[in-house]
């Protein structure tokens, strides 16, 4: 048997032990596909309209907290139907072994170590797109975690996924860290050129001025 015919079997292995017909499973996989894709619309609607703002009586600083206050809530919701979601699903015996457990523990740890120092760097207003509502940076942050990812935030986000999953022998919870993977590749992809276009208008002002 070659390696891939070996793959195929773990993949269809692994494939078995995911019930795809849970509501919680189908509930975790809805907000994970929300949550980014409502930061990302909701920051570019202040950006283009203001109306975050206006309805924050004029104050975009209060704007921003407070659609802070929503992305962060949105993003425990998530954590915890994900947790509960997997839980209630089978448990791989591929996966359930202490050096998988180990792996996950560890995977964990790093992923939240990119996430707090990330949140750290960038500020409350940094992280929650603070430049969408007009906070602008003078110069992009490269000290760690910047100088090891382009994206730790993210990147931190899908390794606690996966070893929650991993530390759970859980396959849907790979499956749903696969997801997780997908959905912040495609928000780079919105998100990355719309932020780039702020700081070059920016940058246009000032050479105008």
């Amino acid at each position: 048997m070659d390696y891939v015919d070996k793959f195929k079997d773990i993949y269809w292995e692994l494939a078995k032990d995911i019930d795809f017909n849970s509501k919680k499973l189908q509930t975790s996989i809805f907000f994970v596909v929300f949550n980014p894709l409502y930061w990302n619309f909701g920051a570019r609607l202040e950006y283009n309209t203001k109306l975050l703002s206006k309805l924050a009586f004029g104050s975009k600083l209060l704007a921003v907290y407070a659609f802070s206050l929503t992305v962060f809530s949105l993003g425990l919701i998530r954590d915890h139907i994900y947790r509960d979601a997997i839980l209630d699903q089978p448990t791989s015996p591929l996966l359930d072994t202490p050096l998988v457990k180990a792996i996950g523990a560890l995977l964990f740890a790093t992923g939240s170590v990119f996430v707090s120092t990330s949140m750290y760097k960038l500020g409350i207003v940094g992280t929650y797109l603070g430049d969408h509502f007009g906070f602008l940076k003078d110069e992009r942050i490269t000290d760690f975690p910047f100088s090891v990812l382009d994206n730790p935030m993210y990147d931190g986000s899908t390794l606690c996924f996966l070893g929650t999953a991993l530390w759970y022998g859980k396959a849907s919870g790979v499956f749903i860290s696969g997801l997780v993977y997908a959905m912040y590749q495609l928000v780079e992809l919105i998100e990355e050129p719309f932020t780039a276009k702020i700081y070059s208008k920016r940058d246009e002002q000032k050479k105008a001025n």
